[in-house]
């Protein structure tokens, strides 16, 4: 089973906290290095993975389940730098489906975790605008934050913007 079919199946899920606390440290990301400001922007200048290109278009389309399955296949497969960019996609993508699935922690969390990822990249980064990805991500999480988990299932999905390609 696969990390995010095994963290986020659909049916309820109740664990205790010292099951929870290790599971959150088997996390696959965890322990991803972040490179240096000039690695990264060398890196930046590749291409994209085969499998980023599809799963950035499966994040388009507001699949955000197998978007994450796509990205994270290219970053198993990416060797270099840039694979934190589909790291920071992926988990935008995760904070939008706890957002759909009304899931205000998860989803608070799961922002904190793509910012870790997005912050350092350059504004652009393999021909994906992540200045802008940033910027849509906090906006959704701002309106997610006034409606506050009583009300997220008033939350507007059209927040959930498309990737920006450069």
């Amino acid at each position: 089973m696969r990390h995010l079919e095994a963290v986020c199946a659909r049916q309820p899920l109740f664990i205790g906290r010292d099951i929870l606390q290790f599971a959150m440290a088997q996390t696959p990301y965890r322990d991803v290095e972040i490179p240096s400001e000039e690695e990264l922007a060398e890196a930046c200048q590749g291409d994209l993975h085969p499998m980023a290109i599809e799963g950035m278009r499966l994040f388009d389309a507001g699949d955000f389940w197998h978007a994450h399955e796509a990205l994270e296949e290219a970053w198993l497969a990416e060797e270099g730098p840039a694979r934190i960019l589909y790291i920071g996609i992926l988990q935008a993508g995760v904070t939008y489906l706890q957002i759909e699935r009304k899931n205000f922690v998860g989803a608070a969390k799961m922002f904190e975790r793509s910012k870790r990822y997005l912050e350092p990249l350059p504004d652009a980064c393999r021909g994906v605008n992540v200045e802008q990805l940033r910027h849509d991500l906090v906006e959704a999480m701002h309106a997610a934050g006034r409606l506050g988990p009583e009300r997220l299932d008033q939350f507007d999905t059209n927040l959930f913007k498309p990737l920006v390609r450069n």
